[in-house]
């Protein structure tokens, strides 16, 4: 089960956002969806510059969200590339938000998010081995 009791973020600090007006509804949250696009932008950004081609989000694991966010809030995103196959290739990304006047971080919400590569004509790519 997923809990919010994770006290450091893991991998790369891939987004850094405030929260605006425009992303929460009318009772003042904001939307979960919101949050999962910058994860997938997040991971997404992370998936392209490790296959060098476009990628495309086919799956998305195990997001439950553990702490709500208000206007002002910031929403950092981290993501870690877990595995890498032939065309595909699975990023967890983590959300922590920071309070508009506070130091302290809370895990908002994690996932598992699978891409996979593509060419020119939207079929799938072989990804190149990682370079050194």
């Amino acid at each position: 089960m997923l809990t919010n009791k994770v006290t450091k973020p893991s991998g790369e600090l891939t987004i850094r956002v405030i929260a605006m007006p425009s992303n929460t509804n009318a009772a003042g949250d904001v939307f979960g969806g919101w949050v999962m696009s910058q994860m997938d932008l997040a991971a997404g950004s992370a998936a392209n510059g490790r296959a060098g081609t476009k990628t495309v989000t086919v799956a998305i694991d195990g997001v439950s969200f553990l702490a709500p966010m208000a206007v002002g809030d910031e929403l950092s995103v981290y993501t870690d590339i877990l595995k890498v196959g032939r065309t595909s290739m699975t990023i967890q990304v983590q959300a922590w938000r920071r309070l508009r006047h506070a130091k302290e971080r809370d895990l908002v919400t994690q996932g598992k998010f699978v891409f996979v590569a593509l060419d020119e004509n939207n079929r799938p790519k072989a990804i190149p081995p990682e370079e050194e």
